[in-house]
């Protein structure tokens, strides 16, 4: 997903293994970004790029119009099912091959504003109304969205635009014979009975509209002077051992917002099913993914997507993502989009961060570096300056801000000298491949902002080469500073009481401010996102003068102190220092907290000890058992576990929960009190007393499922977050549904987020966050 397809990769890694020993010895630690992009980009070669155009045509995103045909027909198969969520899915999709301003445009926003409106999505299906106005509907549409329209109006309590809306109706069914008789008579009657309700609503006053409290708006914020998107209680330091990072400029409480910064550029990741199957294999049923469910822009949730005007693959939320989408980077990437999708979402970021900063500032820090990459040597000849003179600080303007700029960016520490040899080859033939394109679509004149005349081929080689360099630098950075955006997603139907909801990796973003978060394997903050926006909060209070710090992923309660080691040298080519890895070295156990002490002794339930064959923990008691058939019984309680949950995804709430029950009653037996799976089993237990609208009941399981979590994650972890969340949801729904009939629905739908993972398991595994603990 991040790096190019497999494929291609391999590739990649054939054409490095039959290089002459004399090139690759050339790689040596002292080369600079620029000399490894002029000695590795001249090696992409025809027979290389007919490879990789191959690829590229599995993930063809131009415009095709069977598929309009084919989509809109389906929808009006699910629209007549009344599965009206899915049949607006399809009509998206249909949109999405669709070209502006055609008719087929026109009678798909109208069929999808008919789903919408049976999904009580008013205010959307108003738009996609208007959209359908807007594109030239037929005749034989118009009354019947006009109508929808109306009663749009009338559902928002708006009756005198819905009677206004009725009266236009009216006016042109009298100006035009031929659509009064086109009309039928109970479109008439239709007409007719809106009209009365919107006289009779017309003395209706609707109540002024209450002030919007945004949570920015609740929460004390003082603007930091020195450093963009950050508050006033943090400051920028630097020493030879930490590089540059964020610290306490006072006494921090917990919950305090420390960040909250847009993401300088962000792309959206594609589903694994396009990247596994590609776009030629796509089938009507298909699941939707990333691609057709958030906005390509400001990746919020899409429920009526705008289509890109060039290709399939780019969908917005509105005309004014799609309009800013396109000035900033979409014209140049639109006929390019197979392409950017076989090469990796890095190498796409890399790509949009030199569009979105322009030509003259990429051309202008590129010749500044004069081809040397920023090191962890010239962050220190900075560490022992004033604190007050920021001025020589990488990534600091020359008044000594930090700014969330594109300066900042380029001042991300690429650790090029760490990267192994065949990673590099690989990042810069994908370069290459990428400058060779732009050079033969004739879109380098685009990227550069200026016509390049047939005399200045040199200038053009030189240019492309300055914006090569400078997406190979982006490439090598975002393996430490990139960072994963999450969001939480309800999947399933979404037509039952309880929706389950899971965690997904939405997109890759550079937040140039955020990076300069160091790792520690205990936190003192944590990172969310909402849309492109990333907010670091404190989860402790933190003293003045303390450093700000973010778990990259392996924290201390998901893995061993072997795991995270293992796992950040990997990847972010340091070894934590941390307080917790400290201890956790200096012990004389190295086993990891999900192996300790899992299984309890069958005959005291004192916990067991051991590795292969197991002995009670207690002198007096004898027992030994075997650990691989312990774990046996486990697997066989998961399965038994599972069979539970289908039944409850079956609509069979009451053998669930006999089913869980039992499983409880064996988890309790078999394993420790703060193992995961006896949180599991209370948590499932709490869903499936939901669904039978058993409120109390769920309460009680949430509690004890939460006293498990906050054993195995600590109070402030998000986990125990997660768990508060649904017992609040579980408590306001017991407390408003017992004021009214029993055969009311909840207030509102209880979103479940998956309650635990499993030992090991770690919820930002996946997430690339920044490396800036050697700045």
């Amino acid at each position: 997903m991040d790096l190019p397809v497999e494929k291609w990769k391999l590739y990649a890694k054939q054409k490095w293994t039959s290089l002459e020993p004399a090139l690759k010895e050339k790689l040596c630690p002292a080369l600079s970004l620029r000399d490894c992009f002029l000695l590795f980009s001249p090696l992409f070669q025809s027979e290389d790029e007919e490879y990789l155009y191959s690829l590229a045509r599995n993930y063809c995103v131009k415009k095709d119009p069977s598929m309009v045909l084919l989509y809109k027909a389906e929808g009006n198969e699910r629209f007549r099912k009344k599965e009206y969520r899915t049949a607006g899915m399809l009509y998206s999709k249909a949109l999405a091959h669709t070209e502006v301003s055609t008719p087929e445009r026109a009678v798909c926003y109208a069929n999808r504003s008919a789903a919408l409106f049976h999904l009580d999505q008013f205010e959307v299906c108003l738009e996609d109304i208007g959209r359908a106005l807007e594109k030239g509907c037929s005749h034989g549409l118009y009354p019947k969205i006009m109508l929808r329209k109306a009663e749009c109006l009338l559902s928002l309590g708006r009756p005198q635009e819905a009677a206004e809306a009725l009266c236009s109706l009216e006016s042109k069914m009298s100006a035009e014979q031929s659509l009064a008789a086109d009309s039928s008579q109970m479109l008439l009657n239709k007409l007719g009975q809106l009209k009365a309700k919107a006289c009779q609503g017309s003395s209706f006053v609707r109540p002024p509209a209450l002030p919007s409290r945004t949570q920015k708006g609740l929460e004390p914020w003082e603007e930091n002077n020195w450093i963009s998107c950050a508050s006033a209680a943090v400051r920028l330091s630097v020493s030879p051992s930490k590089g540059r990072y964020l610290a306490a400029a006072r006494d921090i409480l917990p919950g305090e917002t420390l960040v909250r910064e847009e993401a300088f550029v962000s792309v959206l990741c594609p589903g694994e099913i396009l990247l596994l199957r590609g776009s030629a294999d796509t089938t009507l049923d298909e699941p939707s993914d990333n691609e057709d469910l958030n906005c390509h822009h400001c990746l919020r949730r899409l429920l009526a997507s705008v289509p890109c005007q060039g290709c399939s693959y780019a969908k917005y939320c509105s005309q004014t993502c799609a309009q800013l989408a396109w000035k900033n980077y979409h014209r140049i990437e639109c006929s390019l989009g197979g392409l950017l999708l076989t090469l990796g979402v890095f190498c796409h970021v890399a790509f949009r961060a030199i569009l979105v900063a322009g030509f003259a500032e990429v051309n202008t820090l590129t010749r500044q570096s004069c081809g040397d990459d920023l090191g962890e040597a010239d962050v220190a000849k900075v560490s022992a300056s004033k604190e007050q003179d920021l001025a020589s600080v990488p990534g600091c303007d020359v008044d000594g801000r930090y700014r969330s700029s594109y300066r900042a960016v380029f001042n991300l520490l690429p650790h090029t000298e760490k990267q192994s040899p065949e990673f590099l080859f690989l990042c810069s033939l994908s370069i290459a491949a990428l400058c060779q394109r732009l050079e033969d679509a004739h879109l380098a004149a685009l990227v550069c902002g200026k016509s390049i005349s047939e005399s200045q081929e040199g200038a053009k080689a030189a240019e492309l080469k300055n914006l090569g360099e400078a997406m190979l630098k982006h490439m090598l950075q975002l393996r430490c500073n990139a960072q994963a955006v999450t969001t939480l997603r309800e999947s399933g139907s979404g037509d039952k009481p309880v929706a389950s909801s899971e965690q997904v990796r939405l997109a890759v973003g550079l937040f140039p401010v955020v990076s300069l978060l160091n790792h520690s394997c205990d936190p003192n903050t944590s990172v969310t996102f909402k849309s492109t926006t990333a907010e670091v909060r404190a989860l402790q209070p933190i003293a003045q003068g303390q450093e700000i710090l973010h778990c990259y992923g392996p924290h201390k309660c998901r893995m061993g102190v072997a795991e995270r080691r293992k796992e950040l040298l990997s990847q972010y080519f340091f070894e934590c220092q941390c307080l917790p890895c400290r201890s956790e070295r200096g012990s004389s156990s190295q086993r990891s907290a999900s192996q300790h002490g899992v299984f309890r002794c069958p005959a005291c339930q004192a916990p067991l000890q051991g590795e292969g064959m197991l002995h009670c923990s207690r002198e007096a008691c004898k027992v030994q058992i075997s650990e691989d058939r312990l774990q046996h019984q486990l697997h066989e309680l998961q399965q038994l576990t599972k069979t539970a949950l289908e039944l409850l995804d079956n609509s069979q709430p009451d053998r669930s929960v006999k089913l869980l029950l039992r499983c409880r009653l064996e988890a309790r037996r078999l394993l420790s009190p703060e193992h995961l799976m006896v949180g599991e089993m209370e948590d499932h237990l709490a869903q499936a007393y939901v669904t039978l609208g058993k409120w109390q009941e769920a309460a009680g399981h949430l509690h004890s499922s939460i006293q498990v979590v906050e054993a195995h994650y600590g109070p402030s972890s998000i986990e125990v977050g997660q768990e508060l969340f649904k017992l609040a949801q579980v408590l306001f729904n017991g407390v408003a549904r017992s004021k009214n009939c029993k055969r009311c629905k909840p207030a509102s739908k209880n979103h479940w987020v998956p309650p635990l993972r499993q030992e090991g398991d770690c919820c930002h595994r996946e997430t690339y966050t920044p490396c800036e603990t050697t700045k």
